[in-house]
């Protein structure tokens, strides 16, 4: 019973489970280093070919609370990692974030559990950083506009990692609280607008990054060719755009299964999902750079598969 326990002891020791902070992610994930792992990654899952193994993610309705419960496992053969994200969803929280949780990155030698990390920094930035890979191989080389409709975590998150794979001559920004708007401006730099057709007039590159259930940016605003991103309207029953302005685009998205199951920008406008953005990054797919092109975010759990990892091995080797 002593051996037992002392080993028992030893085992659990050995294991030096690591519990980082949102302070401990930020402080050395970067938009340098998570574009092209992000980019990589949607290559890879899109290949089909066994090196990404994930589900479609699980969402349980929290319907007394009008909040989500969502459970992301992934694991990437590639880079022999696999972790699983547990996240909710509360879409009216006005005293702290509509998204929070957690992920546990284990080892895939043993299973052993290797970290426990505040997901919210990692959520924002790998969902800016497929963004902006999407950006980098379906907007047009000479966009100068960009227009950002949020004003939240995400907003930020895609003002400055789109940054990193465009060099905008202006970034316009609306909001529907005047105080978040006017904030997100003097931080930021970017020009508030106090209308959504004010924001994307002329607009190169389009984000859509609200809680919005019904569509709030509409076809006959965005100009012909533009690249548009919509992030937000995450349920099979909610819409951030017009569904003709879908219909009409060429349609991309990091997952057609997920789009198809997921997406209400995509169901309810029955629109066609003409290829992942990963196609595109194989050269499988062609990226219409002359045309009004939508991405459709869905947010793939071996995005914060990788993530995790790349935030693990960097702190890893800073400490």
């Amino acid at each position: 019973m002593e051996d037992g326990s002392d080993k028992m002891g030893n085992s659990a020791a050995s294991l030096q489970l690591r519990i980082l902070s949102s302070a401990d992610v930020s402080r050395v994930l970067t938009y340098a280093a998570l574009i092209p792992a992000i980019e990589k990654t949607l290559g890879d899952f899109s290949r089909g070919d066994g090196t990404v193994v994930q589900p479609v993610r699980t969402v349980i309705p929290v319907q007394q609370h009008r909040g989500f419960f969502l459970i992301k496992p992934g694991y990437h053969t590639g880079r022999d990692t696999m972790a699983c994200k547990l996240l909710t969803l509360y879409p009216n929280n006005t005293d702290r974030p509509s998204h929070q949780g957690n992920i546990m990155l284990f080892d895939t030698r043993n299973g052993s559990p290797l970290a426990i990390m505040d997901a919210e920094h990692v959520t924002s930035m790998r969902t800016a950083a497929a963004s902006a890979a999407a950006t980098k191989h379906l907007a047009r080389e000479d966009s100068r506009i960009h227009a950002i409709l949020g004003t939240g975590h995400q907003a930020y998150s895609h003002f400055h990692a789109l940054n990193h794979v465009h060099k905008f001559d202006q970034v316009r920004v609306w909001g529907r609280t005047p105080a978040k708007l006017q904030k997100f401006a003097t931080e930021t730099g970017a020009t508030p607008c106090s209308t959504v057709e004010e924001a994307v007039k002329d607009a190169d590159v389009i984000t859509t990054v609200t809680m919005s259930k019904t569509p709030v940016l509409k076809k006959d605003w965005v100009k012909p060719g533009a690249h548009v991103n919509v992030v937000g309207a995450c349920r099979p029953d909610w819409q951030e755009v017009d569904p003709e302005l879908v219909r009409s685009s060429v349609g991309y998205t990091d997952s057609r299964e997920a789009a198809m199951k997921e997406s209400g920008d995509i169901i309810l406008s029955k629109a066609e999902v003409y290829g992942e953005v990963g196609e595109v990054v194989l050269g499988k797919k062609e990226a219409f750079k002359d045309k009004t092109t939508v991405f459709k975010s869905q947010g793939l759990a071996i995005e914060d598969v990788v993530s995790a990892k790349l935030v693990y091995d960097l702190l890893q080797t800073s400490s």
